[in-house]
């Protein structure tokens, strides 16, 4: 059996949980469900970092011993993920005793390997991120270049390890296992390596709150440094240094991180792995942070988002889908209430639940809740190898850890069913005692409805649930190897009423502080919009193949653009003024190709031409030159 093992970082205890923590988890708690569903032997860790002189400070200011104060930051995690059903296999904390011994160990052998030595440190240390810093990395000679905050300049005894010793080999495997995703973040990795590694300070004698190094070493006043400690749970937690026998899940598959975590991931870890002659991860996957209308976040401008909060009132599943579609991996997002709930009421209740009701209703009123997927090849053929181009693609993207377009894509079949239903008009078909026709399309939109069910299972369990439910099939390894690897249909469904899985959301459900609400509406006012906003329309170049007026309309004009798709579209536009059906016969436009479908004057309009207009009129934009039809218009 195929194995996986997947790691959230273990979240520092220094504050409660925010957006930033249940986004990594729900991001690794997708991806170990998807696993699993497969067939896969999964592992999956999360926990918590307790140790540290910023630790050490925030219980002393609360009048806490630091295990006190670690013991209830940690349980707000774990009671938060275990309210969100998060599927963790392992929660580690760094203060449990099998870690300890497994970090001791590790440091024993790296220090018999003749990698950990002796000396004295002197340098600039922020407390904050627990890191050292030489004076040329901060800024302006003072402040931290990750935080910003002031740094203290540190004077003690250490242990180094020979981080120095490590940098031509990690060069090499950047290089020939390319680990880092997105690729985007893996060259500020390498630059820092080319720039010349310093061997790490990976002990302190000013604080206590720590693991204290091996009886071996003999030198009890050193506790170990937050990184080497931190770092090495993803092995304790299968038993390194004691009993290993879950040491079969190492390497790691995926390492979730922040960006602002990747370099201590992505050069230290595998570094002390090389030091302990341990297998590489295969991925360190950092993903950006969560603003709030276009700032940081942080509990002094009152801005922070709690997860939880958020789940109860818009529904945990709703969340879990708007974080991982929202924003591509990688890039920062902006939260706002108003983009959550676009997202529930256009692509859960409009796209996902209308569709479900669309079926259960036709096949409650044509054929008794009972349909046949006989027919679904002859009728629809041309959108059943669509779909089954687009199933197939799907899981590269989970593998490069881009939900944002696995969901994308998925949300295209979707699209295919709700098109098909509008363009065969089963109700129509009906009329014209074509019972075969009608029951086609209403099983092919049943079937897609269960291909998206399973596939969406990893991130809206519950609901998908509700689908499985109504379409009477189950959602498991086989139903996953049978439709989606195999890409079967279901045969004979017995339909089942169920309730709407989506309610349409008019207004924000949390209420915002008065600035926080100024500031989205300013963002609206200015209408600025993000590279990233931008890339999220698609402009396609066009060739007009036919245009007609629509009657009793004196502005419209319905036409068909060839897009370089299987079959053209259909775009009604606001251009009878300006233009004859004749003239716009072969000429070329510029499409907006992913505009939600919508009806005008009953008729589909399946995108949006460009075009200008001053005093002198309006002009459709047009390539100086012929393009091919499809042409993305970058």
């Amino acid at each position: 059996m195929k194995k996986m093992y997947i790691t959230t970082p273990i979240y520092y205890v220094n504050d409660v949980p925010h957006i930033g923590h249940a986004y990594t988890t729900i991001i690794a708690d997708s991806t170990a469900r998807y696993f699993r569903l497969k067939g896969y032997d999964t592992f999956f860790l999360t926990g918590t970092d307790e140790h540290g002189q910023k630790i050490e400070q925030s219980a002393k200011a609360k009048g806490k011993s630091p295990k006190e104060y670690v013991d209830e930051i940690s349980a707000k995690f774990k009671n938060l993920w275990d309210e969100f059903e998060i599927s963790y296999d392992k929660f580690i904390r760094t203060t449990d005793e099998k870690h300890k011994i497994g970090v001791q160990r590790a440091f024993e052998k790296m220090y018999q390997k003749g990698d950990i030595y002796k000396g004295t440190y002197e340098g600039h240390y922020c407390i904050s991120c627990e890191a050292f810093f030489t004076k040329t990395q901060l800024i302006d000679g003072e402040f931290c270049p990750d935080c910003g905050k002031a740094t203290t300049i540190v004077k003690e005894e250490s242990y180094f390890f020979k981080l120095s010793k490590y940098q031509d080999r990690l060069l090499e495997w950047y290089q020939t296992a390319d680990p880092i995703l997105p690729k985007s973040k893996k060259s500020e990795v390498v630059r820092f390596v080319e720039s010349g590694l310093n061997d790490l300070s990976i002990t302190r004698t000013s604080f206590d709150w720590g693991i204290k190094l091996p009886k071996s070493i003999n030198d009890p006043k050193h506790v170990m440094y937050v990184w080497l400690d931190a770092l090495l749970n993803y092995i304790t937690a299968l038993g390194y240094g004691e009993d290993e026998k879950l040491m079969y899940y190492w390497p790691a598959d995926y390492h979730l991180v922040g960006k602002d975590i990747l370099r201590f991931h992505a050069i230290y870890w595998p570094a002390f792995l090389m030091s302990l002659d341990l297998e590489l991860p295969k991925h360190i996957a950092a993903h950006g942070w969560w603003t709030r209308n276009g700032e940081k976040m942080s509990k002094s401008k009152g801005n922070v988002v709690n997860p939880k909060e958020v789940a109860d009132a818009y529904g945990l599943e709703n969340f879990r889908y708007f974080l991982l579609r929202e924003v591509p991996f990688g890039q920062d997002g902006d939260f706002s209430q108003r983009a959550l709930i676009n997202r529930i009421n256009s692509d859960l209740n409009n796209d996902l639940g209308n569709l479900l009701n669309r079926v259960i209703g036709m096949s409650e009123k044509y054929f008794n809740f009972t349909i046949d997927s006989k027919d679904v090849k002859k009728y629809h053929q041309d959108e059943l190898k669509e779909v089954n181009i687009i199933v197939s693609s799907l899981e590269k993207y989970i593998k490069k850890m881009q939900w944002h377009r696995f969901l994308e894509e998925l949300w295209k079949i979707l699209s295919i069913a709700n098109k098909s239903i509008d363009r065969y008009a089963p109700w129509a078909k009906m009329k014209e005692n074509k019972e075969d026709e009608a029951m086609a399309t209403i099983a092919l939109s049943a079937n897609i409805l269960a291909k998206t069910a399973i596939l969406l299972h990893p991130v809206m369990p519950k609901t998908t649930q509700k689908i499985a439910n109504a379409l009477n099939f189950t959602i498991d390894k086989n139903s996953f190897e049978k439709f989606i690897e195999n890409l079967e249909l279901l045969e004979k469904i017995e339909i089942k009423k169920v309730p709407p899985l989506f309610t349409k959301i008019e207004n924000p459900l949390l209420k915002e502080k008065k600035e926080n609400l100024k500031k989205e509406e300013k963002k609206k006012v200015d209408g600025i919009i993000t590279i990233d906003d931008f890339f999220k329309v698609s402009l396609k170049v066009g060739t007009v193949i036919d245009a007609k007026e629509i009657p009793k309309s004196k502005k419209l004009l319905k036409l068909k653009v060839d897009l370089g798709e299987d079959r053209p579209r259909d775009i009604v536009a606001g251009i009878k003024e300006y233009y004859k059906p004749k003239e716009l016969l072969q000429k070329q436009v510029c499409v907006v190709a992913n505009l939600k479908p919508a009806k005008l004057m009953g008729n589909l309009s399946e995108g949006m031409l460009l075009a200008a207009k001053d005093e002198d009129g309006l002009t459709l934009i047009t390539p100086m030159k012929p393009k091919k039809p499809g042409t993305p218009i970058r």
